[in-house]
């Protein structure tokens, strides 16, 4: 039996976002931490979830709660005086900034690096950047002040050029960009091959007799993961004769708009009845797939076959089990991870690229058409 990947729950990653917000001092001694409701919106997750988090900070001596008022930054501990010499040695510390740590892509990724890292001996300082360019800059400057050794940089969505990020190219900072890369700007990366993961994908797709398909991403420009599994998508097609029809094409779903991406999928299905299959590029997308076509009386895979990017967490547990592309978050986690390290201990090895063949995991959501032969 295969061995069960394994990832930070989700507690875990809570718990480990308060921790870094304290240490950057974001959030300073005594200062009032959000609630658990905020939490709780914040992460997606259950009071149960934010409450074991919290508990397990309190008994650490983190945080304290005032009853009746909330929970705050608890101040550091009086150092004795004798404690003070000799002083350490210094500390090698390596950054890892994230757009997001509320789901299990991110969690994976972040459990491959700490792996590596911990066996290496260095510590691991972790940085939610938000999905925000500013907050990534500002986390970059915040890091350098601290005197880490190396950074692990995964870009946010968007992103072509990042000033801070550039800097630290011409400066031959110790860097690795995870998961995608920066058009224009030469810095070591570990990624998956995203084309050949979409290709592959839709060749599974194409070789069940789907012939019209249909693709769906957030929005596609500066963000070279996404261009690259638009590219995969379409070289499949074009791989087996079958024209490009960019009515089957919705590559511009902006999160937090007030339409909900459910309804906006519904329309876009409404619009275009003949399609049989959807690859999407990540499975939130997918789940909402799954949801829109539920309600418009459309069997998965019976009527709509579905493949996307990424599982999800306990997707074994759910009512059609996703077929998807694997990137091997863990995987890639580790050699980035092993790459920084290299990176430090060996200078003026010159950049280097690293691409990962993904993995199609093929499962419930895929079928032949109906009018397949």
């Amino acid at each position: 039996m295969a061995k069960k990947r394994q990832h930070l729950s989700l507690y875990e990653q809570i718990k480990r976002h308060l921790q870094s917000e304290i240490e950057l001092a974001h959030w300073k001694p005594h200062d009032l931490l959000p609630s658990e409701n905020e939490l709780m919106k914040q992460f997606g997750v259950s009071r149960i979830t934010v409450k074991k988090a919290m508990t397990d900070l309190v008994e650490q001596g983190a945080i304290y709660r005032v009853q009746g008022k909330g929970t705050f930054v608890a101040p550091p501990e009086p150092v004795p005086a004798a404690s003070a010499a000799p002083v350490p040695a210094k500390t090698k510390a390596i950054a890892l900034l994230l757009p997001f740590i509320n789901n299990q892509h991110n969690a994976l990724l972040l459990n491959g690096v700490e792996h590596i890292l911990s066996r290496a001996g260095y510590s691991l300082l972790f940085c939610n950047t938000e999905n925000s360019i500013a907050q990534e800059e500002r986390a970059i400057r915040t890091m350098l002040a601290r005197g880490v050794d190396g950074m692990i940089v995964y870009p946010v969505d968007g992103e072509s050029y990042n000033r801070e990020i550039l800097q630290l190219t011409l400066d031959s900072f110790p860097l690795v960009v995870m998961d995608r890369y920066l058009r224009g700007i030469d810095t070591s990366c570990v990624c998956p091959d995203n084309l050949t993961g979409a290709r592959e994908g839709v060749d599974h797709l194409i070789a069940l007799g789907h012939r019209h398909i249909g693709f769906l991403s957030t929005v596609v420009s500066n963000t070279s993961s996404i261009e690259d599994r638009l590219s995969g998508y379409e070289k499949a097609l074009a791989d087996h004769g079958i024209p490009i029809d960019r009515r089957y094409r919705y590559v511009d779903i902006e999160l937090g708009e007030p339409k909900p991406i459910k309804d906006k999928i519904r329309d876009f299905l409404t619009r275009n009845p003949e399609l049989t299959a959807i690859f999407a590029i990540n499975p939130g997308l997918g789940l909402q797939v799954v949801k829109a076509a539920s309600e418009m009386g459309i069997r998965v895979p019976e009527e709509l076959s579905l493949v996307f990017f990424d599982d999800f967490e306990l997707s074994e547990f759910h009512a059609v089990r996703p077929t998807y592309v694997s990137q091997e978050e863990n995987v890639l986690g580790q050699e980035a991870a092993k790459l920084i390290v290299s990176m430090i201990e060996h200078p003026g090895q010159g950049t280097k690229k690293l691409f990962f063949a993904p993995k199609l995991i093929v499962r419930d959501t895929t079928a032949k058409p109906r009018n397949a032969t």
